[in-house]
């Protein structure tokens, strides 16, 4: 059932078993696990189903610290979120970003790999992907040409990707969600204070608003909050009439240990022969399955470094690629979709991949990293003194970047040169930013991924995290928090895919209190 909020009476009363604020991939997954289960569920979601620049106006803020997008453009205020303009690569973390690293500050999930095995299985009917596989031996049975590079396997190994179509969740799951009987969609219902008992341990209400001039309350037994890591956390610090830090931040962690993944061109790869390379390249949509370079555990251990992948991009179509804070220029994302600069060098790219996959003729690749962000607590959200058109103090982000991170990266295409110069096959070349081992400065075109975490992290210790095991919030009894926001480290692998199979984990987990 969908209901327009603006539709409503002022000050109605709307009652369910189970609110879930935020319509996006985290909060549709949680709200499909729900279908036809008897139970009333309650699904917010601030704008509609078409984008509304008015709605979109509630997500801008100021960014410090780190150069990074403008924070209205990077997500999607509407039905589906920011599903909308994915790019679907999909891949699960490793057993390495769950465990205490002595190296890495602040690592250590409180759950292992293991722990979300099976969802991630799941996963795959909401993602459209085409195994739970991600093993290389299982896709080169499949297609022969997916031939590795002869590197030792012992320090670089090669990391499996699939690609879902994408999937957008706002046309796959609109006419489900809206046909389904226990399932009630609000949309331009935009949460604006979260309410407790006078104990303050229980969330008995959430209040919502709109440009129409209306207000609502929402009760519910269990309250999901699946906003993101920016307005997750922007909602808890903003409730704070009740909680005077905020809800959740006794130990002022709300907002804390923003991360995001460094994607920065880095080195490149000469090779002294042609070589197959179809495991390594993107074909322009048609591409099922590819892998990224990576180190081993072992070897990130040995060197102290944090986790990162390395992808492969012909020399000739590399020029064309930029980078992506430099692209996306504008406050607008609509602005921004129909940049004609930005949308025309990257079809000229995917036409030079083709020219060079056709030519068979290509040795030069450039070396881009995707790496993990320690784990920080001076990179983070706050609020700005600033209210937006519904009364809502606005979120700000400091991003913080450190000497680990470029060390890191660094460390990597030592390690990969080494590897590629002893199976004799090629030589790598460090550019310039990385060659004095000394300089800890970043270069004007380092850039990230659109993908945020943290923020409200997972702990087992209430005075080092935000949420538990089970992705509720230590100090409330009836508030869980959904999506990224409770990854504790970020690993290499861009974080959709393991969002969806952590907010399924925590949808089971909600069952069982009823």
């Amino acid at each position: 059932m969908h209901i327009d909020s603006r539709k409503l009476d002022n000050n109605s009363i709307i009652d369910g078993d189970i609110c879930i604020i935020g319509a996006g991939a985290a909060g549709i997954s949680i709200a499909l696990d729900w279908n036809n289960s008897g139970h009333k569920v309650i699904l917010l979601e601030g704008g509609g189903f078409v984008y509304d620049e008015k709605i979109q106006m509630l997500y801008k803020g100021k960014t410090y610290g780190q150069k990074y997008f403008p924070l209205m453009s990077i997500r999607n205020h509407n039905f589906g979120g920011t599903t909308s303009r994915w790019a679907g690569h999909c891949s699960p973390l490793d057993d390495i970003d769950f465990v205490k690293r002595d190296w890495v500050d602040n690592s250590g999930w409180p759950i292992t790999l293991n722990d979300l095995d099976p969802f991630y299985k799941r996963t795959k009917g909401i993602l459209d992907l085409h195994s739970t596989n991600y093993n290389l031996v299982h896709w080169q049975k499949k297609e022969v040409s997916l031939i590795n590079l002869p590197i030792d396997n012992d320090f670089v190994y090669d990391k499996m990707w699939q690609f879902s179509p994408p999937t957008r969740f706002d046309k796959k799951f609109k006419d489900i969600i809206k046909k389904s009987k226990n399932i009630n969609l609000y949309t331009y219902a935009n949460v604006t204070n979260i309410n407790s008992n006078e104990n303050i341990n229980n969330i008995e209400e959430v209040t919502i608003k709109n440009h129409a001039g209306k207000t609502h309350k929402v009760k519910a037994k269990y309250f999901i909050l699946a906003c993101g890591a920016i307005q997750n956390a922007r909602l808890l610090l903003a409730s704070n009439k009740q909680f005077f830090k905020g809800i959740g931040n006794e130990n002022d962690n709300v907002g804390r240990y923003f991360m995001e993944h460094v994607e920065i061109k880095s080195a490149e790869l000469w090779l002294n022969n042609y070589f197959p390379m179809d495991l390594y390249l993107l074909n322009s949509g048609k591409t099922i399955a590819r892998a990224e370079l990576a180190i081993t555990s072992s070897i990130q251990e040995e060197y102290k470094i944090l986790n990162g992948t390395v992808a492969l991009t012909p020399m000739k179509g590399a020029k064309f690629m930029g980078n992506n804070i430099g692209n996306w220029e504008y406050g607008d994302p609509k602005k921004n979709k129909t940049n004609k600069s930005v949308w025309e060098r990257m079809k000229r790219r995917y036409f030079m991949f083709e020219e060079t996959r056709v030519e068979n003729i290509n040795k030069a690749y450039q070396l881009r990293t995707r790496i993990e962000q320690a784990p920080n607590p001076n990179s983070r959200i706050f609020l700005d003194q600033e209210k937006d058109s519904l009364g809502m103090q606005r979120a700000n982000l400091n991003w913080v970047l450190t000497s680990f991170e470029k060390s890191s990266i660094r460390k990597i295409y030592e390690i990969i040169g080494q590897q590629v110069g002893i199976a004799d096959i090629g030589r790598v070349k460090l550019l310039d930013y990385l060659q004095d081992e000394n300089d800890e400065s970043w270069p004007e075109y380092t850039s990230a991924g659109f993908h945020h975490m943290g923020t409200t992290r997972m702990s087992n210790n209430p005075k080092k995290g935000v949420v538990d095991a089970n992705c509720k919030i230590h100090s409330i009894n009836n508030l869980f928090v959904a999506g990224s926001s409770c990854f504790t480290t970020s690993g290499a692998v861009n974080p959709t895919m393991t969002l969806v199979a952590l907010s399924l984990r925590l949808s089971d987990h909600v069952k069982k209190y009823f």
